[in-house]
This record gives C-alpha cells, structure tokens and sequence, in this order.
C-alpha cells in the first residue's frame, strides 16, 4: 500500500475512534432531558455555568473561575489533517454567553490535551486570570505569551485557595482510548505557539480536583472517564461532575469500577455528568453526543442511571450556558 494511502487509512481509523470523523449513527439527548437541572434560583449561594466539554463556571457571587474554557471547538477535519489554534472572537463571545463581564480569578484545566487547555490562556488573559495547572498547562501559557508572575504551577495534593474556595489536585489518570496521539509523549515541554496539530497538546498531569466552599459546600471535578486508583479514599464531596466521554464503548466492569473508585468512595447525593459532547461542532449549535461508534452515551448513562438508583444518588445533566445550582437540596 501506498504510503499516503496508508496514512491517510491510520488518520480515518484513529479519526473514528476518537471521534474527530462522523461514525454510523449518532444518539439523542433529547431522550435525557428529564435529567437536566433546572436554572437556578435567584438565592443559590454557588451558581455554575456548563459550556461543554468540561468547562464550567463557578460563582458564589463574590469570586468567580473557571475549569478549562474551552471554546474553539475546530471542526473535525481541520483538527485531524490540518492545524488548529485558539479562536480569540470565538472566546470573546462564548465568554459574554456565560455572563463573564468582569474578573476570573483563575482558569484551571484539567489537563493540557487541546479541548481542555488549548483556549485556556487566551480566556485568562480576557479576565485577568491565572492559569493554574502543570508544567504542560504552563507551556500553554508561555506559548501565548503569558506572564510567568500569572502561570501558577500545582503538583499532586496541593490545595490553591482563594476569595472562600479552595481547590485540592489530586493525580489521576485519563479514561481508556484507542490511540495514543503523543505517541508516548504524556508532557509538552517547551512554550507551545499555536496553530498545531491537535496531538500538540499532550495531556500532562491529570487532574481531579476537590473543591470545597467555606459554606461547606464540596465537589469533586472528575472531567476524564480515568480515576485516580485509591487516591480518594477518606475524601468526601457532596456532588461529582463526572466526565462519562468514551465510557459508552467500554466494558459494564470498567463503568462500575469508576463508579467505585470516584462515586462511591466520596460519598455524594448527586452526579452530573459532563464531557459527553461531541466537541467538534460550534456552540452556536445546541449540544450533540459523539457519535457511534466512537462512544454511546445512552448505554453510559442507562447504566450509570442503575448505579445510582442502587445508592439513592441523584444522576443529573447540567443546562448549557444557563446557571443552576449544583448541590442537591437538603432532605
């Protein structure tokens, strides 16, 4: 075979499996939408805001940030044969969308692949935020031109706090996927300057991150469809935002097992789910699951939904962009 030829056959197989090429049939959520939760009350002391992917907003009125801020969203032919970068009118936009006219106090990714961080310093540098994340995230950062004063760098079990939140790192590891696009590289190790190819943006450290309120409010950020094997034991959080992306393609005992080591060792009263969108299509366009058989978030979450209801846990899906309150009422 042709050497193009093979190239391009490796591009269209790899493509498809993670979901960067249309596959054979695509679900709905419109099946689902009896599980979003409603907007917020005007009184809800911490307020969050989903904009795909894992990027979520966090306010209890006095302080605001931010996981991810990703935005871009290149289509899906662009990110598997071409370059990409950080569309600054794309974030501008998506930002005034979330209701962000004023200061963040930090973007914080939850690793450094291109739909977690790609965006990220550019969103910080519209808000005035520090970015908080690895040595990869930083080398995001200083390849757009970042100040080094506002790139704060976290190691595992470091807690980062500010106005009445405080934010721990705990190390975890990603979900399963089919190919490898560093090619064993799991860190980017000098300032990375956009465009790139998407395999650019190599993961570096991945996070779970357990964020606690001095309300006494905790949640924990588990964004990858990976957990960090035993390193949640004696934790607690009241909600988990649990990245489900790629879940539906692996095995029941794979799902439970992340149930076990992220849901049901921190003990929560609700899940949400995140990280199911098919993130190569615009946010002017309402959200999509990726496509089979890329993924299969009916079967993740008819199956997550029986997990739940064995533990009296409320699995939920947040609205997009609209604020709602993320803790359960009291019982």
């Amino acid at each position: 075979m042709p050497l193009y030829a093979l190239a391009m056959l490796v591009l269209v197989v790899a493509g498809t499996a993670c979901g960067l090429l249309p596959g054979h049939r695509s679900s709905s959520m419109e099946g689902h939408a009896p599980m979003v939760l409603p907007v917020a009350s005007p009184g809800a002391p911490i307020r969050v805001r989903f904009a795909g992917v894992s990027t979520l907003l966090f306010d209890d009125g006095e302080t605001a940030w931010m996981t991810d801020g990703f935005f871009t969203r290149p289509g899906k032919l662009q990110t598997l044969a071409g370059r990409i970068g950080p569309d600054r009118e794309t974030i501008r936009k998506n930002l005034e969308r979330l209701n962000v006219r004023g200061r963040l106090e930090a973007v914080v990714p939850v690793h450094s692949h291109y739909d977690h961080a790609m965006d990220a310093p550019i969103v910080a540098s519209l808000t005035g935020a520090r970015l908080i994340g690895s040595a990869s995230t930083r080398n995001i950062g200083r390849g757009l031109g970042m100040r080094e004063e506002r790139l704060q760098l976290v190691v595992p079990d470091q807690s980062v706090s500010f106005g009445k939140w405080t934010l721990t790192f705990i190390l975890s590891r990603h979900g399963p996927t089919p190919i490898d696009p560093c090619k064993g590289h799991d860190s980017i190790d000098a300032p990375l300057v956009p465009p790139q190819h998407f395999s650019a943006w190599c993961a570096g450290e991945i996070w779970t991150i357990l964020v606690a309120h001095q309300s006494g409010a905790s949640m924990l950020v588990n964004a990858s469809a990976g957990f960090p094997e035993h390193g949640l034991a004696g934790r607690h959080a009241d909600v988990v935002f649990l990245g489900i992306g790629m879940l539906g393609k692996q095995s029941p005992a794979y799902r439970e097992q992340l149930w076990n080591e992220v849901v049901r060792r921190v003990a929560p009263k609700r899940v949400i789910a995140i990280h199911w969108d098919d993130f190569s299509h615009s946010l002017d366009d309402p959200l999509r699951p990726m496509s089979y058989p890329a993924d299969d978030v009916d079967a993740t979450l008819s199956h997550l939904a029986e997990l739940a209801r064995q533990e009296n846990i409320e699995l939920k899906l947040p609205p997009v962009f609209m604020a709602f309150d993320p803790l359960p009422p009291p019982k």
